[in-house]
């Protein structure tokens, strides 16, 4: 004890340094957040932030220190400084306006109405209640933002009043195709199909995908797009259609699947707590995945999976192709296996060992919590 007294107090000093250091940095990305603001400037810049990693990494392999351990623990202080940075946004609409959230009261209703307030817009809320204020709630508005479930989008759609003839009108529903020529139809006047590809646990939108599906008048639109990559989001453009059979993989499947799974376990019986005791990291973050499901509205998880029919025919393709394997299975059948597990090799290619280096930063920040 009395040789590790000294050392401890070195380590003590070091570490008092290092949030000294932090919070120096921090004031810094402060500016930088309110000068990003004054031009307009993207919160995200991912060019910027690679070469910052990239030189950083250089530095620690020179300095004898674990690149890895450097890029962690930038990427956690760029997390940071990304939070601090949204206090505040500037108004990509030069002037201004008037923004109406037509449920806005629900959780990522909001999310959204919270950065619009934030970045200046005068912001009004259209619930279930207030229909029959609704033409003067939509008077002089700039945008029209639907964010309400999805069995309800249309129909709300379509019960709006006339609206200011250059006002955009826009949605934020996991599906497109079937809302965006409801817009189309109703308003004749600029129209926008977007899809956030989050929730509204988030604690900010930075690097957070949203699609853009284009509708009418896009040039009337640019200064809303232009807000969002303020924001910190990522824009990713998508055709309606093709949306939308990606949605069926991507949100559809994933979410039924994750539904069986549970389902299963609690038919089961299965015991969760000797689960996690005796869980690795991989199959505890499997598992956290599939409980987070649960800890959600069930009505919108429901919608998202009836959301179109095409997804019946999908869930039965992979249906059939979860009994083909259980026959190999249930027949011994390794040469079998181990030709399906081929074909999936085959698919993924090259990208599979990028997902194995991903998996394994994810897995021992899953071990890190767990200790």
């Amino acid at each position: 004890m009395a040789a590790l007294a000294p050392l401890r107090q070195q380590i003590d000093q070091l570490d008092s340094q290092l949030v000294e250091l932090l919070a120096a940095r921090a004031k810094v990305t402060a500016e930088v957040g309110r000068v990003k603001q004054q031009h307009a400037l993207p919160l995200y810049v991912p060019e910027r932030e690679l070469a910052l990693i990239k030189a950083r990494r250089e530095q620690a392999t020179v300095a004898g220190v674990s690149a890895e351990l450097i890029e962690d623990v930038l990427r956690r202080v760029m997390r940071e400084s990304y939070q601090t940075q949204e206090a505040g946004f500037v108004c990509c609409r030069p002037a201004g306006g008037k923004v109406v959230v037509v449920g806005g009261g629900g959780a990522l209703g909001r999310r959204f109405v919270s950065l619009f307030e934030r970045s200046g817009y005068q912001v009004a809320i259209l619930e279930a209640t207030d229909w029959l204020q609704a033409v003067s709630i939509v008077e002089g508005a700039c945008l029209v933002l639907m964010a309400v479930p999805i069995n309800l989008t249309e129909q709300l759609i379509r019960q709006l009043p006339p609206l200011p003839a250059d006002c955009l009108l826009a949605d934020i529903t996991s599906i497109k195709q079937v809302p965006m020529q409801a817009m189309l139809q109703q308003h004749p006047g600029p129209v926008l199909g977007l899809h956030p590809m989050f929730g509204p646990d988030i604690s900010n939108i930075v690097k957070q995908v949203v699609v853009v599906c284009h509708g009418r008048g896009s040039e009337q639109y640019q200064w809303l797009l232009k807000q969002f990559s303020v924001w910190g989001a990522v824009l990713t453009e998508k055709a309606a259609p093709q949306h939308d059979e990606l949605m069926q993989l991507i949100q559809a499947m994933r979410h039924f699947s994750s539904l069986v799974y549970g389902v299963h376990l609690a038919e089961e019986q299965a015991d969760l707590q000797q689960l996690l005791e005796l869980s690795s990291p991989i199959y505890r973050l499997e598992l956290a995945m599939v409980g987070r499901l649960f800890a959600q509205n069930a009505e919108l998880y429901a919608d998202i999976m009836l959301s179109s029919s095409a997804v019946t025919g999908l869930l039965q393709r992979y249906q059939h192709r979860f009994n083909q394997l259980s026959h190999l299975l249930a027949a011994g059948d390794k040469p079998g296996l181990m030709a399906e597990f081929a074909k999936g090799q085959q698919f993924f290619g090259p990208v599979a060992e990028q997902f194995l280096q991903e998996s394994r930063k994810l897995l021992q920040k899953a071990a890190d919590e767990r200790s």
